[in-house]
């Protein structure tokens, strides 16, 4: 039998390179191995965009064309909104008895983000809220609603794993065999620099490459990425360790990867034809993405009925799992037959 998959994305902007060869790249190797189930997560996206609901709702479709163009294929994965599935929600009340606070302080990846985030809940984190401190419970819950048994994860997140596999083992150990413990499936690809330098490249951050970025929007992109500093003259010798655009020619262009490394090096190569080289590169990737993504864009209508139909398929399947937790927790009541 086949084994189960949940992953997905939080619908805050459009999806990245980084996106792409850090998970979407895998998930389409994976989908016709195994059950896959791909959230867009509304609900946890609103965590931390609570004030600002038209940007996740704008962009729920946007995530959705993004799966589409890479080659997600609806017939072998099921894509579905979070928010859609009520049975989570009710997953995550349930759960939320099972975790303590002090437990949810000490999640690295919770702690890490609240630093980040400090303009919103403030520098000693006097504003944060119950609903961004307990989202790896939602997630939890994200997880077991699909009797996931992998979970396709960066190292970073490690700790959101463990803390589902801790909530089902409390679970299980309460209330009787019910739940699949899920197991991670770390991916290889760590992540993304910005072309900033940045260790993170992020929808935020404006150092980002968007699968959905026009030839024009990439050329000017390219053109303003970080090059080495010391490198005042076209024909001065440069430091291609120190180069973002060197940085993605690794990527992007392997077969020429040792004459760029040798000609920065010399001083053969002006930044200039450098990033043009990878520019067209960058484009010459994207240019199936974004055909593909272009029919959808005409054909939002159909988009709309993958959502639907993706989203009715796993809620039935969140449905089963809530009967057997209700059934494992005595709460199926049923007051129309007599005990």
């Amino acid at each position: 039998m086949k084994k189960t998959i949940l992953t997905g994305d939080r619908p805050t902007g459009s999806l990245h390179i980084g996106h792409y060869l850090g998970s979407l790249k895998q998930r389409v190797a994976l989908q016709d191995e195994y059950h896959c189930y791909i959230e867009i997560a509304d609900v946890q996206a609103l965590t931390d965009n609570f004030n600002n609901p038209k940007k996740v709702r704008d962009n729920v479709r946007e995530v959705a064309k993004d799966y589409l163009a890479v080659g997600l294929d609806p017939n072998k994965v099921t894509i579905f909104v979070q928010s859609m599935i009520p049975e989570i929600a009710e997953l995550t009340v349930y759960y939320s008895n099972l975790v303590t606070i002090a437990r949810l302080y000490r999640n690295p990846t919770v702690k890490g983000e609240i630093e980040q985030k400090k303009h919103l809940f403030g520098e000693d984190g006097s504003s944060l809220t119950y609903g961004f401190l307990g989202y790896p419970v939602s997630q939890a819950a994200d997880i077991t609603a699909f009797n996931a048994d992998l979970i396709p994860v960066g190292e970073d997140q490690l700790p959101m794993i463990e803390q589902t596999r801790e909530i089902v083992r409390r679970f299980n150990n309460i209330y009787g065999e019910t739940l699949t413990e899920p197991e991670a499936l770390v991916g290889k690809v760590g992540r993304l620099k910005g072309l900033d330098g940045n260790n993170k490249m992020g929808k935020s951050l404006g150092n980002a490459i968007f699968l959905s970025d026009s030839e024009e929007i990439v050329n000017q992109k390219i053109a303003n990425a970080i090059t080495d500093p010391d490198k005042i003259k076209k024909d001065d010798p440069a430091n291609p360790d120190v180069c973002m655009v060197y940085y993605y020619h690794k990527i992007f262009s392997e077969d020429n990867l040792p004459t760029i490394c040798e000609e920065c090096k010399k001083g053969l190569r002006g930044c200039v034809a450098c990033k043009k080289e990878l520019a067209k590169n960058l484009n010459d990737f994207l240019e199936p993405i974004r055909n593909k993504r272009k029919y959808y864009d005409e054909n939002p209508e159909e988009v709309d009925k993958i959502l639907q139909e993706g989203t009715n398929k796993a809620r039935e399947k969140a449905i089963e799992t809530m009967a057997r937790v209700r059934e494992s927790m005595q709460i199926d009541y049923d007051f129309t037959k007599r005990p």
